[in-house]
């Protein structure tokens, strides 16, 4: 979440050693820059409300779906497999079904219904976080059993969504930032292991020629090339170590020639309406795995709003909500379809980052070529006999930048010392655990399997620490009333009370007071009301934090980001708009303003220094 600082009473951090960090980690230095002019240095060519050109969305999102679709056949294939089941029907049922939907979840992502879909291009596929659970499942009752399992668990999805603000000093973008700097963790061994996965009889120079070849011109492109050259880096590195690959005969055209041009597998399994003990024995672990997919595509959703807008602005929570949405409506289906549930893929982030396209024409492009694709398995096996080799230099490239991501989230939300703590220990406990180096002696069966990706472990650990800090905060002051301008005065009596509670000097207490006072007509202003509606309910909170207030506003939806707003001040000169006033003296009065939107509820936090400034 980006913090806009008040220079005053918040000053930027820094290193100490001449540079200011958030240079380091990409943080948007623009001071004095026309928006003209910051438009110029970003490289986002395409925002998500934009048009590319048509052979460009079709091409982007066509590269896109190539790269997934492998990880979508290979985790149903792998979970059928390690259950015993040897029904080559249901296999490729699973592997049809897993791909269409998700097609169809991708573009509901994409063009956002309603409040399902972030309205960004990001790609879903099948979850590998599941595999444990479903075997289990599979083994226990088989596929029918596997799909009521799926369809009820995904109802806790469209839960979190719709009360996403009752966890969110839970899944903060701290939280949020680990999680995504440890998928890495999680996949690179993969990618890994592919660089080895070639046929015996081969070349020894060919796995380490094609891989070199494919990371140095994809790298190579990213790092110089400019214009279309650049947006066509992943095809091009990906041709170039196809060719390399090819001469020493590590493309494998067999399974293309032998597969269909056309063809819909049956083998649908069907509900298991009988919901015995079984059902009831893995439903929490179910439900359990789908929460942490889910707390995956909040971070996603996050990610992707820092990477597709020239220039900077607040994360919307209500963008996450509907990502959240979106991915139980895939695993809804996945239910129905009996195959297994799917998720965001992170990698998707890392390409609107490399290519500078965020448009949301592409993501719709990559859900209609993996419908297409379900529907041709001949296209689907070109795709999958790309060598090993070729795909994981690719996709160190997308993990690299996707860790570089998160530690950008981690460091917008306030890098400070217990926040450190949280980041250091959630994502060095996912290693561990990932690594399997963390007394494994004691891990076994089904949670030795769950609790062994780091993703889930690092994950876990960030939001118990964060609930952690939270529980042990010093107890919080509230006061309800209706957000009208009667509500000025006993707002600041009660700041008064606050104040003189900790013993603030007067200066700090007036700073209080104004503050609050400024944000809550910044809040009148954009929740007016016509003159025969109720006012709506507001919130106010103050808690400690150190030597600062925290106070806390949460109040009914309604009108544009304040944050955005208070980004937008210090782009243009001073201007005599008497609605802009209140916005201008609580950038002065404040620390930081962070706003929160979500469906129904608004929280504007502010943090107010408490020290007497000299």
């Amino acid at each position: 979440m980006v913090s806009v600082q008040a220079e005053p009473y918040g000053p930027a951090p820094s290193l100490g050693v001449g540079f200011d960090f958030r240079e380091v980690f990409g943080w948007p230095m623009t001071t004095g820059l026309t928006p003209t002019e910051k438009e110029e240095l970003s490289v986002i060519r395409y925002q998500p409300d934009e048009q590319p050109p048509l052979p460009m969305a079709f091409g982007l999102g066509f590269q896109q779906a190539a790269l997934c679709i492998s990880g979508m056949v290979l985790t149903p294939m792998i979970v059928i497999r390690a259950a015993g089941l040897g029904d080559d029907a249901f296999l490729l049922w699973a592997v049809f079904a897993a791909i269409a939907i998700s097609g169809v979840t991708t573009i509901l992502q994409a063009r956002r219904i309603g409040r399902v879909g972030a309205g960004y291009p990001l790609l879903m596929g099948t979850s590998g976080a599941f595999i444990a659970v479903c075997v289990t499942a599979l083994q226990q009752g088989g596929p029918a059993l596997l799909s009521s399992l799926v369809f009820v668990s995904a109802m806790f999805q469209f839960a979190l969504a719709a009360r996403l603000s009752w966890v969110r000093r839970v899944i903060t973008p701290t939280v949020a930032g680990t999680v995504i700097m440890l998928i890495s963790v999680t996949v690179m061994p993969i990618m890994f292991d592919l660089l080895g996965d070639v046929p015996e009889d081969v070349s020894p120079a060919g796995p380490p020629l094609s891989a070199a070849v494919t990371l140095l011109v994809v790298a190579g492109l990213a790092l110089r090339a400019s214009g279309a050259l650049r947006l066509w880096a992943p095809v091009i590195g990906l041709i170039a170590g196809s060719a390399v690959a090819g001469f020493f005969g590590l493309y494998d055209l067999t399974r293309v020639l032998e597969a269909d041009w056309v063809g819909v597998p049956s083998g649908w399994p069907g509900l298991d309406v009988n919901l015995d003990a079984r059902f009831w024995s893995l439903l929490p672990a179910f439900v359990f795995v789908t929460l942490i997919g889910a707390i995956e595509t909040v971070g996603d959703a996050m990610g992707v709003q820092t990477v597709a807008w020239r220039r900077s602005r607040a994360i919307d929570f209500r963008e996450v909500q509907g990502a959240v949405a979106a991915d139980g409506v895939g695993n809804l289906l996945s239910g129905l379809a009996g195959t297994v549930p799917n998720t965001t893929y992170s990698s998707s982030i890392a390409i609107t980052e490399l290519t500078g396209v965020a448009a949301r024409s592409v993501g719709v492009w990559i859900g209609v070529v993996f419908v297409v694709m379900a529907f041709m398995p001949k296209v689907a096996a070109l795709l999958l006999a790309v060598p090993g080799p070729v795909a994981a230099a690719y996709v160190t490239v997308l993990i690299a930048m996707l860790f570089v991501l998160g530690m950008r989230m981690v460091v917008r939300d306030g890098a400070d010392a217990r926040k450190g703590v949280i980041v250091g220990l959630s994502f060095w406990i996912g290693v561990g655990f990932q690594n399997q180096v963390i007394f494994p002696e004691h891990l076994g069966g089904f949670w030795g399997a769950l609790l062994g990706n780091g993703m889930t472990t690092g994950g876990l650990t960030a939001m118990a620490l964060t609930a952690f800090l939270n529980f042990t905060s010093s107890r919080a002051r509230r006061i309800r009333t209706d957000l009208d301008s009667a509500a000025v005065s006993p707002i600041d009596d009660f700041l008064c009370a606050y104040a003189e509670g900790r013993r603030w000097p007067e200066e700090a207490a007036e700073r209080l007071r104004a503050a609050g006072e400024e944000a809550l007509l910044s809040l009148l202003q954009r929740h007016a009301q016509e003159d025969d509606a109720p006012p709506p309910r507001l919130l106010l909170t103050a808690r400690n934090d150190g030597p600062d207030a925290v106070l806390e506003f949460v109040v009914a939806t309604g009108g544009g980001n304040l944050e955005d707003r208070l980004l937008l001040l210090s782009e243009r000169p001073l201007q005599p708009e008497p609605n802009e006033l209140s916005l201008r003296l609580l950038r002065l009065y404040a620390s930081s303003v962070q706003h929160q939107q979500y469906h129904g509820t608004d929280i504007v936090i502010v943090r107010v220094n408490g020290r007497a400034v000299r």
